[in-house]
């Protein structure tokens, strides 16, 4: 089962998994990213978007913790699946994706 996680609550799960160098995988689209990002604290940013996720998987560490965020969470959700079939041992999802982030975490973060 994909964890689902709450922005306001990422640091807890980061915490949980600091020894492992936890990643968070952003699946969006290049113009989302350059619309919205997010600052990594505590976490490896890595931004591959889920339509080449296939062909870039290999630039994933299956043995590091890694939550997916997209814009409202559908997209990270599918990538966490995927990742958790492929052997990837610690997955989870950013529910509410980058929008929800904007309103828990970091009101700078534009919503779109």
């Amino acid at each position: 089962m994909i964890a689902q996680i709450r922005p306001a609550d990422l640091a807890d799960w980061l915490q949980q998994h600091a020894g492992a160098r936890p990643v968070v995988l952003d699946v969006r689209e290049p113009w989302e990213i350059r619309t919205a990002s997010v600052a990594p604290e505590g976490f490896e940013l890595v931004t591959i978007p889920m339509g080449v996720l296939l062909a870039r998987l290999d630039e994933l560490d299956k043995t590091r913790p890694v939550a997916c965020l997209c814009h409202l969470g559908g997209r990270s959700m599918q990538v966490a699946m995927y990742l958790e079939h492929q052997g990837f041992a610690q997955v989870a999802n950013i529910a509410g994706g980058i929008h929800a982030w904007s309103l828990e975490l970091d009101a700078g973060v534009p919503m779109y």
